[in-house]
């Protein structure tokens, strides 16, 4: 089996028979994920007519995982990922007890995927809640080891809880806890290091794609020293590694509070194109952004570490059990993110024919039921009928 290695200058070195690790995911990932191979194995053979292929290694995760072995995230699917370096996950369910709190943070964290990316564009013919989803066309790079994912809280009323308070309030003088009885207690790290290396990749994004603008996302007016020192740290890691591109006004770089955005990111959405923001920001971020041309079920993501080039794809969309089985799921995320991670490969070309494929569909009004019922005329097909579908555009590009 081969593997996609990092070589020289922080580039994959992709062999042409390359294999890739992949977890089916729970719920609606059982539907999903065969289309998903379906199609790239047709966008692959059709861009390099047999001379490039994949081969999938389904790795364990989730209930899947837990059924054959007990665990819910084996080691050895850690390993997997870890040793083929690129993957691509369906969705998987939160496991109820247990020591892990969220299996895709734990795989997130386990490879030290610190950046969370969401692209979010428009597809013409599907509905949408805003006037003009065609001006929504930015990147999300979400810091996504630290602040909230840390994991750091205690519940109200735990003897945790009562410690940590009466150390902030009898070492550290702090008084402005309103009621501490029945308060729990969260705490944010943000590093100089976590924020430095989010918004090198975003910058570094921006210049490879010809953006021209990133722009710093942050709550910095309150939190100063955890929000506000990201966005400081983002200004001078631009300065200091890209002050070429800032100068001759191939990039610009800006910032803006989280609320702020959100509101200017509805009402003038052409104004932005590459953003770098905290995690708890992103996650607002990369979901409203996604309603607003069409929902998370076309939303693609990525989870990267571009310094050691390990990436995990995958469906940003949960496990939906209402309608798992059904052949309703639309499939298109996980397919979206399947065109990323080819893209990631350097295998342009068939990212680039799904990418097409899928425009082509779109305008024809043809979709699953999520995306039909905001359509005029739309034409409704099942999950493995999308799929088929889809295929057939791709052989005809």
């Amino acid at each position: 089996m081969a593997k996609i290695t990092m070589g020289p200058g922080q580039k994959l070195l992709v062999p042409d028979r390359v294999t890739i690790p992949f977890i089916e995911g729970d719920g609606v990932g059982a539907e999903i994920s065969p289309v998903m191979r379906q199609v790239t194995d047709a966008a692959v053979n059709k861009a390099y007519d047999g001379q490039r292929k994949i081969e999938w290694l389904e790795v364990l995760a989730g209930g899947k995982a837990h059924e054959a072995t007990g665990l819910w995230l084996p080691e050895a699917t850690v390993k997997a990922f870890k040793d083929y370096t690129v993957g691509i996950k369906g969705p998987l369910m939160t496991p109820v007890g247990g020591g892990i709190r969220s299996l895709n943070v734990a795989l997130r964290q386990s490879l030290d995927l610190y950046v969370c990316q969401r692209p979010v564009s428009y597809y013409p013919g599907i509905g949408s809640p805003v006037r003009h989803p065609e001006r929504v066309d930015m990147v999300v790079f979400r810091e996504n080891t630290e602040d909230i994912y840390a994991g750091i809280e205690w519940a109200a009323g735990s003897a945790e809880a009562k410690r940590l308070y009466e150390f902030l309030h009898e070492e550290m003088g702090v008084n402005k806890v309103r009621f501490p009885e029945t308060s729990g207690f969260g705490i944010k790290p943000i590093s100089r290091e976590g924020s430095e290396r989010l918004v090198d990749a975003a910058l570094g994004y921006a210049v490879s794609h010809r953006r021209p603008t990133v722009t710093l996302v942050h709550k910095g007016n309150i939190m100063k020293f955890t929000e506000g020192a990201f966005k400081q740290w983002g200004y001078t890691i631009a300065e200091s590694k890209y002050h070429d591109a800032l100068t001759d006004g191939t990039l610009t770089v800006n910032d803006c509070i989280c609320d702020a955005f959100l509101q200017n990111a509805l009402i003038r959405p052409q104004d932005y194109s590459v953003i770098a923001t905290t995690n708890l920001n992103g996650d607002y971020i990369s979901d409203m952004l996604a309603a607003q041309v069409g929902g998370i079920g076309i939303s693609p993501g990525a989870n990267i570490n571009y310094q050691t080039g390990h990436a995990i794809f995958e469906a940003t969309h949960g496990v939906a059990p209402d309608i798992a089985g059904q052949d309703k799921v639309n499939p298109s995320s996980i397919i979206l993110s399947a065109a990323m991670m080819l893209d990631y490969m350097g295998w342009n070309v068939p990212a680039k024919l799904i990418q097409e494929a899928l425009r082509q569909l779109f305008a024809s009004h043809c979709a699953t039921a999520d995306l039909t019922r905001l359509m005029e005329n739309g034409l409704t097909v099942g999950t493995r009928e999308f799929g088929n579908r889809l295929i057939e555009e791709i052989s005809k590009l």
